[in-house]
């Protein structure tokens, strides 16, 4: 009768491949307004219907929004000579 070789153990067989070590390059988002940029101070205010209703007229008419004709309008009022 033949001799039936045993095969050795499957463990010998691997061979252990180990990867390197990634590196992530993921930017970490930070919150909040970037930083060195400057953006002006809000200034809250009330103001009558009356006037809301005027200076809404007032944007209309120079296709502006009403924040940019608060401005517009504080700056005429400031350079204004008395």
């Amino acid at each position: 009768m033949a001799k039936v070789a045993a095969l050795p153990s499957a463990r010998f067989f691997c061979t252990p491949i180990f990867m390197g070590k990634q590196t992530k390059t993921v930017h970490k988002k930070s919150r909040g307004r970037p930083a060195g940029v400057r953006f002006g101070e809000t200034i809250p205010a009330r103001f009558e219907p009356e006037m809301i209703a005027a200076i809404e007229k007032w944007a209309d008419e120079h296709e502006t929004s009403r924040s940019e004709a608060i401005r517009r309008l504080v700056e005429l009022g400031l350079k204004v000579k008395k």
